[in-house]
């Protein structure tokens, strides 16, 4: 039985891995961390409010075998490339250490396809540099995951967002590993690897994202 805690848990892919956990026999508590307190109750359930841009404690919660991050924002919604890379790294790397401190020995988190740390595109940049830096916290097993497009019910309003999403399902036989990523694969994709983590730090294209086993039940 498995303790798991869960950053971003509010967002798309965090949303869909946290019901996925707590439905999820192997896991015995679930423990997400965030800046406002989510819909959700389960006896397994312990939400803690934290603001991770500031670097708070989380010295006394229940040390887990396995972190997950979902953590990630848009530059539209940041505002600034500074606000962007606090939430985009900084908030992630705390969340790492935290974890790792606490004795997490797997860490599996969400990049983004094109990820590199010495990318021209601002975005890709700070991705790759997140992923560097993960993979250097010290955990046994670290996998970043480099989905695609995201597709999957959103509650905040991307209209043009939405509007990519329809065209790029439509032409999907032909986009190849371009092709839109959903949500619920990437929570799969990220328990899958939680259960059975080989030493080392990973990366997981969209392609092998998808092909990987549903979510159960």
């Amino acid at each position: 039985m498995t303790t798991g805690w869960v950053a971003g848990a509010s967002g798309l892919v965090g949303g869909v891995l946290l019901r996925a956990l707590l439905a999820d026999d192997g896991f015995e508590r679930v423990v997400s961390v965030g800046r406002r307190v989510l819909p959700v109750t389960h006896a397994k359930l312990s939400q803690v409010l934290l603001d991770l841009t500031e670097r708070g404690d989380l010295g006394e919660l229940p040390a887990p075998e396995v972190a997950f991050s979902c953590l990630g924002t848009t530059m539209r919604k940041a505002g600034t490339q500074e606000a962007f890379r606090a939430v985009d790294l900084s908030a992630v790397l705390s969340f790492a250490r935290s974890a790792h401190a606490r004795g997490a020995s797997t860490f599996v988190h969400v990049s983004a396809m094109g990820a590199d740390p010495r990318a021209r595109v601002f975005y890709n940049r700070v991705k790759g540099e997140v992923e560097e830096a993960v993979a250097g916290v010290g955990f046994k097993a670290v996998y970043a995951l480099r989905p695609s497009i995201l597709d999957g019910p959103r509650e905040e309003n991307r209209p043009l967002e939405r509007g990519a999403l329809v065209l790029l399902r439509t032409l999907a036989p032909v986009l190849g590993r371009w092709r839109p990523t959903r949500a619920d694969a990437v929570a799969a994709a990220m328990i899958e690897l939680a259960r059975s983590p080989e030493p080392g730090a990973h990366v997981v294209e969209a392609e092998a994202i998808s092909r990987m086993p549903p979510l159960r039940g």
